[in-house]
Parts: structure tokens; C-alpha cells; sequence
């Protein structure tokens, strides 16, 4: 068997008297995509940057390609490695062909090869057409699909990617998926933070769901639904929707039951006596689905509202 392309093993971060990532352990293996999911603070990104070599932990391993360490071999590793940030890093003087030519120079990738590979890339990220054109005339989505056609011009065997559809809109996001999923189709193996459930769903074989910098589980997205969550939602909302959550005969229809603001929110395993008894009251409106992965990170993280940490 091929060893895991990334192992982290019992990594502490702390800032002062913070413990950001605490014992965390997960690994890798070649042509997955490994989604972290997490409310603001769990220590997403925190981990990201260890990974990379930009933060030293405090404790704890991580091992690339079976045997190369972080911070240690941080060379040999970024070699083979290709990262989408938060934030754009696109140079704002070249334009997105160069963009391309110089961060290939950086990896000391030979001029001809980068040059061969400056047109797939482009046409990949579906830019073709505005080669030439500087970051600051394309859209947010353009300069995503350039991040990501740049961080393959050294043809990493491992992608880090950070949030990386933050601030598109539909449109741009569903594109940004669909180059994605080539690169999983091609057998490229994914490091995925981010804040979409739809977009774990889509991705990630493997989900890891974080929060105070501890794994609080880990699994393939269906199981962990499975495990965790009763298999239907019930959601009810309108005028006078949170006092069902108090009705004694509802509350026993449902396994479970939550308020979010104006919306009650009944978990079962049998929904149509629920969804009889919820006839009493025409003037709401309801709507019944199965549960998902938003249902699942509510539960795990809590409602409440997190500040950016």
C-alpha cells in the first residue's frame, strides 16, 4: 500500500494561553479529498499554515510523502505541493499568463515545460481568453480559477486549498467545483477547508469537522449523517412558528427538536404523522427534506453565532 501523502499526528498550536489545535491527528491518502469543516475559530486555518511550514507547532507531527517532516524538508515538501490561500497573492503587474511563468520559475519548474504547460493550465481554468489580461480586469471568479491554475503549474501531488470559493457567487462557485472535480477525476489528491456544507457534500470523500481546535469527528459525509442525525428534517416557519416547538403532542411526533430564529426545526424517523398533525396549522408553511451536512455541522457546533478568531 502507498503511504498517506500527509500525516498529522497529535499537533498542538498554542498562542499564549490559547490552544488553537489541540491533538489533532488525520491523514491523507493518494486521490482523496480530505474536507475540514469547522465554525469560525475551530482552527481551520490555523492548520492549514502548519501544514505549509508557516507556523511551527508546538507539538506534534507532520509527515509528508511517508518520510519527509515538516518544517524540516519545508522545500522538498512546497515542491510538490500546490496551495490556494484566502486571500488573493495573484501579482497585480503581470497579467495571467505571466502570472503562471513566474510562480513556475519560483519552483525552478524548466522554462519550456512551463511555457507548454501556461496554455493547458489557462484553458483548464477556462481563461483562455484573457491571458493577457492583469488581475485587476478580471472578476473574483477569474482570479479564483487563476489561483487554482497557478498553484498546478508545478504539478503538485497534494493541493491545499483554503476556503476556496469564499465571496463567489453561485455562478462562479459551481464553476470553481466543476474544475475541481477534474482534478479529482485525474486522480489529484485535495486538502479542503471550507464553510459550505453543499460544497463538502460535492467534494470531500472524507470529512473532518473541527471546533476549539479538536476533532469531533471524522467520516464520509453520508456516514457521518447517518450517525449522527435522524434521516428527516421537518422545518416550519412563519407567523407564530417557535411556539410548536412547545406543543406537546408535536414535540412527540419528532426524536428531536430546535429553534433558529423564526423556524422550528423537528427531527424524526417518521415524518408523515408529524406532517399530519402539522395540517392543524395552515397558516405556517413547512417544508420536509432529508437530512444534510448543515443539519449535521448545527449539531456538532451549536447555533450560535462565532466571531472570527
Amino acid at each position: 500500500m502507498n503511504p498517506p501523502l500527509l500525516s498529522v499526528d497529535h499537533l498542538v498550536k498554542r498562542y499564549g494561553e490559547q490552544t488553537v489545535v489541540n491533538d489533532l491527528s488525520f491523514h491523507i491518502e493518494p486521490g482523496e479529498c480530505l474536507g475540514v469543516i469547522g465554525p469560525n475559530g475551530a482552527g481551520k486555518t490555523t492548520t492549514i499554515r502548519l501544514c505549509l511550514g508557516l507556523s511551527e507547532p508546538d507539538d506534534g507531527d507532520i509527515t509528508y510523502f511517508g518520510a519527509q517532516r515538516m518544517p524540516a524538508d519545508a522545500l522538498a515538501i512546497k515542491a510538490r505541493l500546490g496551495v490556494v490561500a484566502q486571500m488573493d497573492t495573484l501579482d497585480p503587474d503581470f497579467t495571467a499568463a505571466e502570472n503562471l511563468l513566474v510562480f513556475g520559475r519560483y519552483f525552478g519548474v524548466p522554462e519550456r515545460t512551463i511555457r507548454e504547460r501556461i496554455p493547458q493550465l489557462l484553458e483548464y481554468a477556462a481563461l483562455s481568453h484573457k491571458a493577457d489580461a492583469k488581475p485587476g480586469q478580471l472578476s473574483g471568479g477569474m482570479k479564483r480559477r487563476l489561483s487554482l491554475a497557478r498553484a498546478l503549474i508545478n504539478a503538485p501531488d497534494l493541493l491545499l486549498l483554503d476556503e476556496p470559493t469564499t465571496g463567489l457567487d453561485p455562478q462562479a462557485r459551481h464553476l470553481m467545483w466543476e474544475r475541481l472535480q477534474v482534478l479529482l477525476q485525474q486522480g489529484k489528491s485535495i486538502l479542503l477547508t471550507t464553510h459550505f456544507m453543499d460544497e463538502a457534500e460535492r467534494l470531500c470523500d472524507r470529512l473532518l469537522v473541527l471546533d476549539h481546535g479538536r476533532k469531533i469527528a471524522e467520516g464520509k459525509p453520508r456516514d457521518l449523517i447517518a450517525q449522527y442525525l435522524e434521516p428527516e428534517v421537518v422545518e416550519v416557519y412563519g407567523q407564530g412558528a417557535t411556539a410548536l416547538a412547545e406543543d406537546a403532542v408535536l414535540r412527540t411526533l419528532a426524536d428531536r427538536t430546535e429553534v433558529s430564529g423564526e423556524t422550528v426545526f423537528f427531527y424524526t424517523r417518521a415524518s408523515q404523522p408529524l406532517l399530519a398533525a402539522l395540517q392543524a396549522w395552515p397558516q405556517l408553511r413547512t417544508l420536509h427534506r432529508p437530512s444534510n451536512l448543515e443539519d449535521l455541522f448545527l449539531k456538532l457546533t451549536g447555533r450560535q453565532i462565532r466571531e472570527d478568531a
